[in-house]
């Protein structure tokens, strides 16, 4: 019954050697390559100022699984939910991370978002909720 999860964990606990080895390698020379990162238990940064029409990148940099999940309430009206996974809504998400890990992000996978409406977006990494990991994207025209 935990086939899957047990097969994506120990696929990550390679990974996460592989890219601790490589570690060193991925900031020199320039920028990172995201506009998100995500650290043990926080995004960083924590907020972030973007245009209507910007394409947001989180990625996560840490070896912990983590999750980019809109929060009930947390955004514009007229926006478009956003969750890695996929899911149209939290309570989706939330059940998804809960039955199989639903919308993970393994160390180095990437989520991405476009932003077509202004406003204050606020969202939250699902298992780590608990320990203050929500991050906020502000839209502006």
């Amino acid at each position: 019954m935990y086939r899957r999860r047990f097969l994506r964990r120990a696929g990550a606990v390679g990974s996460a050697a592989t890219t601790v080895g490589l570690a060193g390698c991925a900031g020199v020379g320039g920028e990172p390559d995201h506009d998100v990162g995500m650290l043990a238990t926080a995004y960083e940064p924590r907020q972030i100022t973007v245009s209507v029409g910007d394409t947001v990148v989180w990625q996560n940099t840490s070896a912990r699984a983590h999750t980019v999940t809109a929060t009930p309430g947390g955004i514009p009206d007229a926006a478009e939910f956003f969750a890695s996974g996929g899911f149209g809504d939290y309570e989706s998400a939330l059940s998804g991370w809960q039955s199989d890990f639903g919308g993970i992000l393994e160390s180095g996978d990437r989520f991405e978002h476009t932003f077509t409406v202004p406003g204050t977006y606020e969202y939250v990494c699902i298992p780590h909720r608990e320990g203050g990991m929500y991050g906020t994207v502000i839209v502006e025209e």
